[in-house]
């Protein structure tokens, strides 16, 4: 099984609007690989067509085994198991606990053994450094512990990529570094591949790794950052 995520010659579209064209990249299973670019620039539109979200209309494209061509709705529930996905803006359901946010996520991806589901809590929140906060609401928790718990919930089907879109966007410098050591060691730890949009240089010049960017309506790869 290839793992890794692999683009040729691949037009991307938003609409009838061609956003990104010609993208060409490899990203290798266990890469820590970062998405930069102006704001309007086709991020999003690449991140959304790599989770199946948006439909790839030319070129072609492999992520985790799956062919980007071939997807339906029936396939990309499938894809996306595969997938940890952190949004900017968390997505928690805030009127139920962190155990329960987590559940959700295991049921709708068919987990349904209760002694398997707690084990896979327990497991994703020690991951995180979250172990007791299980039980608290949302709204109790810090931005960062928050955004903690986005990551766990991405983590917590054992995916072999996480694609993460401006992930430290909503934090202080801080909490956003703490954020940042948490990604490194679960890319580390467990060589799960991470593709990171951000606009964030800071975390570009503290955390170095290989670039892609997206700039008047193409992708171009650079090395790792000191020229950023």
């Amino acid at each position: 099984m290839n793992n890794d995520i692999i683009f040729s010659e691949v037009n991307i579209f938003q609409g009838k609007t061609l956003v990104l064209s010609d993208v060409t990249f490899t990203i290798s299973h266990g890469e820590f690989v970062y998405l930069i670019g102006k704001t309007g620039s086709g991020k999003s539109s690449l991140l959304k067509t790599i989770y199946g979200d948006l439909k790839l209309r030319s070129g072609s494209a492999q992520v985790a085994s799956f062919n980007l061509s071939t997807l339906t709705w029936k396939t990309v529930p499938f894809l996306r198991r595969k997938l940890g996905i952190i949004f900017q803006d968390f997505q928690l359901l805030m009127d139920r606990s962190v155990d329960d946010n987590l559940e959700f996520v295991l049921r709708a991806t068919g987990t349904n053994d209760r002694a398997l589901i707690r084990l896979k809590i327990d497991e994703a929140l020690k991951r995180v450094g979250l172990q007791s906060k299980g039980f608290k609401m949302p709204h109790e928790l810090s931005g960062g512990e928050q955004q903690r718990v986005v990551i766990a919930r991405a983590i917590i089907n054992d995916p072999i990529a996480i694609i993460a879109d401006e992930p430290t966007g909503n934090l202080d410098p801080e909490t956003s570094d703490d954020i940042m050591q948490l990604l490194r060691f679960l890319n580390q730890e467990y060589n799960t591949t991470i593709l990171m949009a951000t606009h964030n240089y800071n975390i570009l010049e503290k955390f170095p790794m290989r670039i892609l960017r997206t700039v008047n309506g193409q992708l171009i790869q650079e090395g790792a950052a000191a020229t950023v």
